[in-house]
């Protein structure tokens, strides 16, 4: 069977772009309001897209007065989100730094119970400072000691998940058995940073275990990916560094033990889309220009752990020595790691560097044709650089709705991409196993008597 590309829409904001707020074609509505994620799922869904994305930000930052900002919290929406969709995948990000086991694993199973079994976890450790102080955190954790944590937290929550069999829930009224208890397990885990007794107090969940997805691209995030994620959302700049990243990914996958195509590498891909290349570039000089240099500067001191950068001036090329090395930065590493491969590469001016930062933060950006969007996905799908992508309309409606209506059509006609669904959850959309309980590993799905 052929591999068919994956295809996930990454709703942030008004768009990806930082300054998309500002333009015509973001909606009106405000942050708050449901309908606006409700009918861009419903597209995405009418266009058979994998699934749909929802990042979470547990600080508000400090430039709200010139970005939009303001987001519902993510799992919830999914669970508002999913009475109005009827197969589309949901993911969300929730924190293993910043949350309980128990209560997250519980969340997410209450989704995909929801959903008809369509729920995915994005798994962060969060690395911004005023997260950690707005969870009581008078420093942050260091890099290491978050993967550490966030280890023993999948360990809980899979357990967990995994502390009910398939048809342990009976629902005989006649006899008066509700559940079988000998198919629900107490675990009494102990582990470094987690003692949790389980069981979890809902039944197991239709994909048995929501999909796990991870963003990590850092040396300690990928080991943490090859053990645990089913997919990978990942950031590369250009296609012989996301070439590197699937073929490491893959051989670590394999080095554990598991099968490579269990684990899905997804890039992020943020296109702006235009009749003619030069009418996509006119709009992407029109955004850059929309942008606040301050915010800019204000995000790339943050990636870099909050370095400062005030001293350059926005005119001056940069070279790599104007950088923290990336390997030690507490933040985001591997977002760290690619900026400056970018500043080695290219040698930008500060300013260039934040236009090209601020459409969608260190994930691949370009403006061109439907075909030439086309053109791109095919040749990474292809040649080894990504099972799908992470799409990042820096305008939204505008630019996914003429993603959809232009590149997807062209993805079609070259035999990628499906033209609907055919199955109902997410695993059925990605092809990805539904596992079996660690608890009760026989357990198939048993149907309830009548």
């Amino acid at each position: 069977m052929p591999r068919e590309l994956h295809l996930n829409l990454f709703i942030n904001s008004r768009g990806h772009h930082e300054a998309a707020w500002r333009h015509p074609g973001a909606t009106p509505r405000a942050l708050t309001d449901i309908r606006y994620y409700q009918d861009l799922a419903r597209a995405a869904e009418a266009a058979a897209f994998d699934s749909i994305f929802f990042a979470d930000h547990l600080a508000l930052g400090g430039e709200v007065e010139h970005v939009a900002k303001g987001q519902l919290e993510p799992i919830t929406t999914l669970a508002a989100v999913a009475g109005a969709t009827t197969h589309i995948g949901l993911i969300a990000t929730a924190s293993t730094s910043y949350t309980e086991p128990f209560n997250l694993a519980r969340q997410f199973a209450s989704v995909d119970h929801i959903s008809g079994g369509r729920a995915g976890w994005n798994i962060v450790t969060t690395w911004l400072p005023e997260a950690g102080r707005n969870f009581g955190e008078a420093t942050q954790t260091p890099h290491a000691e978050r993967y550490a944590q966030a280890d023993d937290f999948l360990d809980v929550v899979k357990k967990l998940w995994d502390s009910w069999a398939d048809g342990a829930v009976l629902d005989d009224r006649d006899g008066g058995r509700f559940a079988d208890p000998a198919r629900i397990r107490r675990f009494d885990h102990q582990g470094p940073h987690y003692q949790v007794a389980g069981p979890l107090n809902l039944p197991r969940g239709p994909q048995g275990r929501p999909v796990l997805v991870q963003a990590g691209s850092s040396d300690t995030g990928r080991g943490f990916a090859a053990r645990h994620a089913e997919a990978v959302f990942t950031a590369h700049l250009e296609k012989q560094a996301a070439q590197g990243f699937y073929a490491d990914l893959k051989a670590r996958a394999r080095a554990v033990g598991r099968d490579p195509s269990q684990i899905l590498v997804l890039p992020g891909i943020s296109p702006v889309i235009a009749g003619t290349e030069a009418e996509a570039r006119r709009l992407q000089r029109e955004l850059n220009e929309l942008t606040d240099p301050a915010v800019g500067l204000a995000r790339l001191s943050a990636r870099f752990g909050g370095h400062d950068f005030s001293h350059l001036s926005l005119d001056q090329v940069l070279s790599v020595d104007d950088f923290p090395d990336p390997a030690t930065v507490q933040a985001a590493q591997s977002r760290a790691a690619v900026i400056t491969a970018l500043v080695a590469r290219e040698r930008p001016t500060l300013r260039a560097l934040l236009h090209s930062l601020s459409g969608a933060r260190g994930h691949f950006s370009l403006a061109g044709t439907p075909e030439q969007v086309a053109a791109v996905i095919e040749d990474w799908f292809t040649t080894g650089a990504a099972d799908g992508f992470n799409l990042m309309p820096p305008v939204l409606p505008a630019l996914f709705d003429a993603f959809v209506a232009e590149v997807v059509p062209l993805l079609r006609a070259r035999g990628l991409f499906r033209h609907g669904y055919s199955g109902t959850t997410l695993r059925d959309h990605l092809g990805l196993d539904r596992p079996d309980s660690q608890f009760f590993p026989s357990s198939r799905r048993i149907p309830a008597a009548a």
